[in-house]
């Protein structure tokens, strides 16, 4: 799931006092929390218990033992309806889990946006000395978000992870850390904390630790999980520069890939995680792998100079791979392999082809081999052109042959491409998030 925040400091919360109507209700406690919300949200659906059989003890070093659940904690906040004439600033930009809806924090609160259509749900802006939030992680649209605190002025601790109730309107459980927490993660019964060089994993229900992994240095956080129920898959950098660690919990099996020669930039889960997509520092390509085996089932090129590469997502069905970078351009690439063919029964199978799409290659590919691999790579189909200069994060939309993409310019856009002749996405919509009126 694609994110990008800073995160900072400050020792006080403050609770809004007006519940929030626009979200689905769940308990406010803690510990029937997983039922009920697997009740509401998805009533067909059995709970996943998939690491449940996964056990470790903390690490005084890096988790401070202090760090319970408090369910009574109060952190008050008050809620500021009209808007500060100051311009706000953005620290943080993340979709939900099924990509519907999108989550910004700022130097003075949160706030909640959907997708299609667009509109803002909700905001909490928080008064006093404080109200940055650096991180915000949804939990689908239910009212229960993992917030951390950013910029210069933070509303909480740079290393402590606050599990906010938008219903009670305050924090009912937090996890304290001996480290700045670098990323958070959420599933209907997990919760995944990021620390430079570890990731810990909590059992929602009642915040108990259930495994710790140590990772190489991981500034940026980078972390992914998969979503679907009875299959809990995480991946994370690995201990050696351009390798991932993936951990298929149902199974009890690690597996480790060596995806790139260079330090891993970037990566993404399809929602099942039997698909990995990852980029190095290098950006110019971005590899697919089966979870399952490790095996490499399909490389696209984002371009031939080097690029930070800021978001890697897959379509639904993981027909479709986007991409966006600092070049300004986001790019949209044919996959060759659908996320439900792939699994370890399958796993030495070859690839499904899609004979419906196309994926551009160079017109010497009939030469490869002969020539550098540059020339037999394949292309995008399809691609968007942005203003340069900002950070962009991107995900398909609901609608069919959409992307929408998040600027930290405050841009919102949602644009169209023809899967059949490719080339440039049709612009559909446009809006500056942080000044709603501006839209065409």
């Amino acid at each position: 799931m694609a994110t990008i925040s800073s995160i900072a400091s400050h020792p006080n919360p403050n609770p809004n006092p007006n519940p929030n109507p626009n979200l689905n209700l769940i308990s406010p406690m803690l510990q029937p929390y997983l039922e009920q919300q697997q009740e509401r949200l998805h009533p067909d659906t059995p709970p996943d218990d998939g690491g449940s059989s996964y056990d470790a003890a903390p690490d005084t070093d890096d988790r401070d033992s202090s760090a319970a659940a408090a369910a009574n904690n109060n952190n008050p906040a008050a809620f500021s309806p009209n808007p500060n004439p100051t311009p706000i600033k953005l620290l943080h930009l993340s979709f939900n889990q099924d990509y519907g809806c999108f989550a910004t924090g700022t130097d003075r609160g949160f706030r909640i946006f959907n997708c299609d259509p667009f509109r803002e749900i909700f905001r909490r802006d928080f008064d006093g000395n404080g109200g940055g939030v650096g991180a915000v992680e949804m939990l689908f649209r239910c009212n229960i978000l993992a917030l951390v605190g950013g910029g210069e002025a933070p509303q909480y601790p740079l290393n402590k992870v606050m599990i906010w109730d938008d219903h009670q309107s305050r924090c009912i459980g937090e996890l304290s850390f001996r480290s700045e927490v670098r990323g958070v993660r959420l599933r209907r019964d997990r919760i995944i904390v990021v620390l430079e060089q570890k990731i810990f994993v909590y059992n929602f229900a009642d915040l108990k630790l259930l495994h710790q992994i140590e990772t190489i240095a991981n500034p940026k956080g980078l972390c992914a999980v998969s979503q679907v129920a009875g299959s809990f898959v995480l991946v994370c950098p690995g201990l050696q520069k351009g390798q991932v660690r993936v951990e298929h919990y149902a199974s009890k099996r690690t597996k480790f890939i060596n995806a790139h020669d260079s330090r891993i930039a970037c990566f993404t889960l399809s929602q099942d995680g039997n698909l990995l997509a990852t980029a190095s520092t290098k950006g110019t390509l971005v590899r697919i792998y089966n979870t399952h085996d490790g095996s490499l089932l399909q490389e696209v090129r984002r371009g031939a100079d080097r690029a930070e590469i800021y978001s890697v997502a897959f379509s639904p069905t993981a027909q479709w791979l986007a991409v966006s970078s600092d070049k300004g351009t986001v790019h949209v690439f044919s996959l060759k392999v659908h996320s439900g063919n792939v699994g370890s029964e399958r796993s030495n199978s070859p690839p499904d082809t899609n004979p419906s799409a196309t994926t551009p290659g160079s017109s010497l590919s009939f030469m490869k081999g002969v020539l550098p691999k540059y020339f037999s790579s394949e292309w995008s189909v399809a691609q968007f052109r942005l203003p340069e200069g900002y950070q962009y994060i991107v995900a398909f939309g609901h609608q069919k042959n959409t992307v929408v993409i998040l600027g930290l310019d405050g841009s919102f856009y949602r644009c169209k491409f023809e899967p059949g002749s490719g080339g440039e996405m049709t612009q559909l919509e446009y809006h500056n998030f942080l000044k709603p009126e501006e839209a065409f």
